[in-house]
């Protein structure tokens, strides 16, 4: 089967940063689904795993952590899912990636795609949708309000993938304020469509400008990229005993001292986490996603997909790692059949 990967960690401009390979075809077993992949989206943490993740001499490691697709087989033990069912998924960090025909993933972490969206626009959600649904609502739980604080959410970096979709969660399943940061006219309106009732710059001060809001200290903040250069913000605007959640790797490590003062909460967010280690909660990632298929179909939230770059290939995939190491993408980039 023809499949995207790499064989050493480098830079996106090197000619072998990402190369097209012929792999065998997977067979599915246990609680796995084969599935043929019609469309996958790009994440950071793609560009992140190719630029520093070691291979085994000879052999290729494919990305991916993001597809919409077609069952074709199943394992021994599926109980969710039968052949020709249409699903979305964002895979593990673990397994082999979704940049290849076909891929093998557990039917716990599959939810059905979408039955309105093509599977371009489907493809767009999975990762960015678990993340900021575990984000909010199992681990800084947004629906227990802070006692005294402005039951608000201030989103850094509301453009993003995660952003975009963690905007449209909490308008639709939450009744807090929503705060969304851009930098640029255009991912200012961006934020602004998604449904945001105030959008910052997150290129000036950020306490100076909810200061002049005049509304309150937020309860939550949820930094979803360069929470290094935003955390003393943070530390002076958020209220007292709130809760701050963040998704990326501070380039230096984080002094959580100073949170002790307002006794902040910190929630860090793996979404792979519950795949990798196998939890006995794994199962709640299929219960989001269809969920959120739920809320799409139900014209409650849409798919945050911004640009589609043609077919799955080496070429196209470093064009769409480049878009995103450039950190001025707004939504998610998708690829679509081969």
């Amino acid at each position: 089967m023809r499949a995207v990967g790499f064989n050493a960690p480098q830079p996106i401009t090197a000619e072998t940063s990402l190369i097209d390979i012929d792999l065998p075809m997977p067979e599915a077993a246990g609680r796995d689904l084969l599935v043929e992949i019609k469309s996958v989206s790009v994440n950071p943490v793609d560009t992140k795993v190719r630029a520093s993740a070691p291979v085994e001499p000879g052999q290729h490691r494919v990305l991916g952590y993001d597809a919409a697709g077609v069952v074709k087989a199943v394992g021994s033990d599926v109980k969710l899912f039968k052949p020709g069912d249409e699903v979305y998924y964002a895979g593990a960090i673990n397994r082999p990636g979704t940049n290849a025909e076909f891929h093998l993933v557990d039917e716990r972490i599959v939810g059905f795609k979408p039955k309105t969206l093509s599977f371009e626009e489907a493809a767009a959600l999975p990762l960015t949708a678990i993340t900021a649904y575990e984000t909010l609502f199992h681990r800084m739980k947004v629906q227990d309000k802070v006692p005294g604080a402005w039951n608000a959410v201030l989103v850094i970096g509301g453009a993003g993938g995660v952003g975009s979709i963690a905007i449209q969660l909490l308008r639709e399943l939450s009744d807090v304020t929503v705060i969304g940061t851009g930098s640029r006219p255009e991912t200012q309106a961006w934020i602004k469509d998604l449904g945001a009732h105030h959008v910052l710059d997150h290129s000036k001060p950020l306490a100076k400008q909810l200061a002049e809001l005049a509304i309150g200290a937020p309860g939550f903040v949820f930094s979803t990229t360069h929470t290094d250069q935003h955390v003393k913000d943070v530390l002076e605007l958020i209220a007292p005993q709130g809760r701050f959640a963040l998704i990326d790797d501070p380039k230096e490590a984080m002094d959580i001292r100073p949170f002790k003062s307002k006794s902040l909460s910190i929630h860090w967010e793996m979404m792979f986490a519950r795949p990798v280690w196998q939890t006995a909660d794994m199962i709640e990632q299929h219960k989001l996603l269809n969920h959120v298929a739920e809320l799409v179909d139900a014209g409650k939230i849409r798919t945050t997909l911004s640009e589609t770059l043609g077919p799955i290939n080496s070429s196209n995939l470093k064009k769409a790692h480049a878009m995103i190491e450039s950190n001025r993408t707004k939504g998610k980039l998708v690829l679509s059949g081969f």
